[in-house]
């Protein structure tokens, strides 16, 4: 396997007696993971869907990217949540964060509809002046504000800017196959949809038409992606309890039960930033819930340590860290000599650069376990299609088996609903006139 669990920094920390009471809590979850009968069984369709793929539909989003990447000069994917952070993970972690700015055979890919910003939307609006435009939209019901207020904007400027016939070509639809007004709306306009299944929620989704169309519009491999993950989940049935994603669910859930309540995902490459975010919100909306859950929360070395080091270094002793460390470099950096050595740091002249980013985690990760920091290390070797998706998946078992571990459903969000209740209330939605007069006289009376 590409991705490993390495547990030597968990030493002082972790014992195996520490473990032994969980395993009966994990193999239920195991259990529920592979009968498909447990709480939100329902949304278990990412389990299988590499190895289930529809052809004709996976053809289809390679089909789709071909034109967008033919005519194209930006694409724009509008989204929110799961809609967009898959896919914005892994072209940065794939490709580069600067992907927008580099020579290539590829468009620009622009994320949108994921907060209210007219600042953000007025700047991606500048931006496609002049330049031919497609447009993903991401949304299972069509209704969730922050994408639906943008596809609005973004339609008035494509419809002033193309005729009908010319938008069917750069617009694309990725909804719920039957119901919802994106569907409907999609089907009287004529424009090409992507089905988002029913039993596959947002976190869940970056392996499907969700974020494989603008995964394939950068030039990643999707095929290879795929096979990664397929290749991962095999060897993780196989190996049943002992697989290493469950291992990771183990050893953060016997740390939550040491009053270890924030998780600090750590990486030493800004390239990976994204894909922290991803995980935030797979496991922060999988596991948050009835008062309970490892808070998720994440840094980049070392640029984080001038900033939260202090923190992690000598604060409250309630956070562990995971470091997702890739161990080899493609575009290797040596440091140069400078005969005036007006910084110092002649003593690493002519020393690769990965050289002292290794060395900078290996100081550190001394540093806070000295410091009362727990540390995981899940280690992978090279940065490519095959590894990305067997870490995706990695992610995914684990998040589940973790959340079943915690005794809560790893696939519904109750809580999400709450600030769009208040939010449609205070706007004057129809149906929400009583809640809106409770807050604004909760409002006044502040």
């Amino acid at each position: 396997m590409k991705v490993t669990v390495n547990e030597k920094y968990l030493k002082g920390f972790i014992k195996e007696s520490d473990l032994t009471p969980l395993h009966s809590l994990l193999e239920t979850a195991h259990d529920k993971i592979m009968s498909m009968n447990g709480e939100g069984s329902d949304f278990l369709g990412w389990r299988d869907s590499i190895i289930k793929q529809d052809i004709e539909k996976y053809n289809r989003i390679k089909a789709a990217a071909d034109k967008i990447k033919r005519n194209s000069d930006v694409l724009i994917v509008i989204g929110i949540g799961g809609s967009y952070l898959g896919a914005r993970a892994i072209i940065e972690l794939l490709k580069s964060p600067l992907y927008n700015s580099m020579k290539k055979n590829t468009p620009d890919i622009y994320f949108a509809g994921n907060s209210l910003s007219s600042d953000e939307l007025n700047d991606i609006l500048k931006i496609c002046e002049g330049r031919d435009v497609a447009v993903n939209v991401i949304s299972k019901s069509g209704t969730t504000t922050e994408p639906a207020v943008a596809f609005r904007i973004i339609r008035k400027m494509m419809e002033a800017k193309y005729s009908k016939a010319e938008l069917i070509d750069r617009i694309f639809i990725t909804t719920d196959k039957a119901r919802g007004t994106l569907k409907k709306f999609a089907d009287n306009e004529g424009y090409e949809t992507f089905i988002v299944p029913d039993d596959i929620g947002g976190r869940f989704s970056v392996l499907i038409a969700v974020g494989l169309l603008p995964i394939a519009v950068s030039g990643i491999d999707i095929d290879k992606l795929i096979a990664g993950a397929a290749s991962a989940r095999e060897q993780y049935f196989k190996d049943g309890l002992k697989n290493t994603a469950y291992r990771y669910a183990l050893l953060r859930t016997a740390l939550y039960r040491k009053n270890k309540k924030i998780e600090l995902l750590c990486s030493y490459r800004p390239s990976f930033r994204y894909m922290a975010e991803w995980w935030k919100q797979l496991f922060g909306e999988s596991e948050g819930k009835q008062g309970n859950g490892i808070f998720p929360a994440s840094v980049v070395f070392t640029t984080d340590l001038h900033s939260m080091g202090q923190y992690i270094q000598d604060g409250e002793r309630t956070i562990f860290e995971t470091v997702v460390m890739q161990k080899n470099s493609v575009n290797p950096i040596s440091i140069p000599f400078d005969a005036e050595n007006i910084d110092g740091l002649n003593f690493v002249s002519d020393m690769p650069l990965d050289n002292v980013n290794n060395f900078a985690f290996l100081g550190t990760i001394m540093a806070h376990t000295d410091g009362g920091v727990p540390n995981i290390v899940i280690e992978y070797d090279n940065c490519d299609e095959e590894t990305v998706g067997e870490l995706i998946y990695f992610f995914f078992l684990s998040c589940a088996a973790s959340a079943y571990m915690l005794g809560v459903n790893p696939f519904d969000q109750p809580g999400v609903e709450a600030y769009k209740k208040n939010m449609f209330a205070l706007m004057g939605k129809s149906g929400y006139e009583k809640l809106g007069e409770e807050l604004k006289n909760k409002i006044t009376e502040l």
